[in-house]
């Protein structure tokens, strides 16, 4: 798999996380937050090991700890989202979990010393833009799971980095597939330990959650890891912006919502930023190869009526 083919995947999987959001909805309404972590990830990773069983009893001690590590990430960041949204608003959890796209980029230049690239920075910028037009409301207010949002931001642009690395280093989709049942299995566990260990009540609920499983959590978190290990962690926290956008789209033509024109301007300022950092290098390189000539022609001009006014 090549940086495009891999860039593509990530983006098939930011498109499924934005269909998640009304799976999430339905699912919280059957069962507590313990719970949906444990049924979602457990069941992902079932559905996963059916197909893949061959494969896992391959894995290394060495995937089964990274697993458990990278497990121990998605499982706080369900946490810090889910308790978040009790104590602050829809649009103020989107932005803040979103700063992912900054935290990447900040954190591997603080730590795996990677430079950003022009076109990266601009894209960032117009996706952060974005992202906040179609979000942030006035006025602002910070609220106990603003923190917890900004926190779960944090974790996952750390789950992308600590991806990145262990996704080169180890079996991908073997790592992927491992870090599913370590999520699940610490959901059921605080679960238990907090009295909370029930089922969904509804079909409703368990449709909700099953579709949760399969399509949010056992496609996306085993592609991710295959495909990270060909890209750079800043480009796939830049790809993870169009992710409010796919939200919003599957809004409108599943439950009907609208987006203000607010939101549409900012959607488009997304998609501006995932233009100018895919794109931005070979447009400004096409751009100064076109105004080279005529500048050429002007100096040679120029240089002509110097020429004939010196004679």
């Amino acid at each position: 798999m090549n940086m495009k083919k891999s860039e593509w995947v990530l983006l098939a999987v930011t498109l499924c996380w934005g269909a998640s959001y009304l799976l999430l909805k339905v699912a919280l309404g059957a069962v507590n937050e313990f719970m949906l972590i444990g049924l979602r990830f457990g069941f992902a990773f079932l559905v996963s090991a059916v197909f893949l069983f061959p494969r896992l009893r391959k894995a290394t001690w060495k995937t089964v700890k990274y697993a458990a590590l990278q497990g121990g990430l998605l499982f706080a960041i369900g946490i810090s989202v889910t308790f978040g949204l009790k104590t602050t608003t829809t649009a103020n959890a989107s932005f803040l979990i979103s700063l992912t796209v900054i935290f990447v980029p900040i954190l591997s230049a603080l730590f795996l010393r990677q430079r950003m690239k022009p076109q990266l920075k601009a894209g960032i910028a117009f996706a952060i833009a974005g992202i906040g037009l179609m979000t942030l409301k006035i006025p602002l207010s910070m609220q106990p799971g603003d923190l917890l949002c900004i926190l779960a931001a944090l974790l996952n642009a750390t789950y992308v980095l600590f991806t990145s690395k262990a996704a080169k280093s180890v079996d991908s989709i073997n790592l992927g597939v491992l870090q599913l049942a370590f999520a699940g299995g610490y959901g059921l566990l605080f679960a238990t330990m907090a009295g909370q260990a029930t089922l969904p009540a509804t079909s409703d609920g368990w449709a909700a959650l099953l579709a949760l499983s399969v399509i949010g959590t056992a496609f996306c978190y085993i592609a991710q890891p295959a495909a990270q290990k060909h890209t750079t962690p800043s480009r796939v926290g830049l790809i993870f912006t169009m992710e409010p956008v796919f939200a919003a789209l599957f809004g409108f033509l599943l439950a009907g919502e609208l987006l203000k024109s607010q939101g549409y301007a900012g959607a488009a300022l997304v998609l501006t930023g995932v233009l100018v950092s895919e794109y931005g290098s070979k447009w400004y390189a096409a751009l100064r190869k076109k105004r080279l000539p005529t500048a050429a022609a002007e100096v040679a001009s120029l240089n002509e009526r110097t020429h004939g006014g010196g004679a």
